[in-house]
């Protein structure tokens, strides 16, 4: 199981260890396992990033946590929107399809026929 080259910066801005993040990667990626019965794959990868980066932001705002003296900042809202921005290319191109699907129906079915392919 590959840690995501990412790690490092993540564990920067939570303000934790690169070993303590090494560690929750590990249990993200063994829970995202678990309930996706996966691997690999774009479910259990997403799962595995987002279950992570709610450990590193649990970690982070740990007041027992040792050199924890301000609050990290939040990274999780990143990975939320970059996953929101990459839904949005995927219903665009959905819309468009569907407009030009209706449009040819419209135009080029005879009106008998549109009545069956709708």
């Amino acid at each position: 199981m590959k840690a995501p080259k990412i790690l490092p910066w993540i564990a920067k801005k939570a303000g934790i260890s690169e070993e303590l993040a090494l560690e929750l990667w590990h249990r993200a990626a063994d829970e995202a396992e678990s309930l996706t019965g996966q691997t690999n794959g774009p479910e259990y990868w997403g799962l595995a990033v987002e279950h992570f980066l709610d450990l590193a932001e649990a970690e982070a705002t740990n007041p027992g946590a040792p050199g924890n003296l301000i609050q990290a900042p939040k990274v999780a809202w990143m990975w939320r929107h970059q996953s929101r921005m990459s839904l949005l290319s995927l219903m665009a191109a959905q819309n468009a399809y569907r407009f030009w699907q209706h449009t040819w129906q419209n135009l080029y079915l005879p009106k008998d026929m549109q009545n069956r392919a709708a």
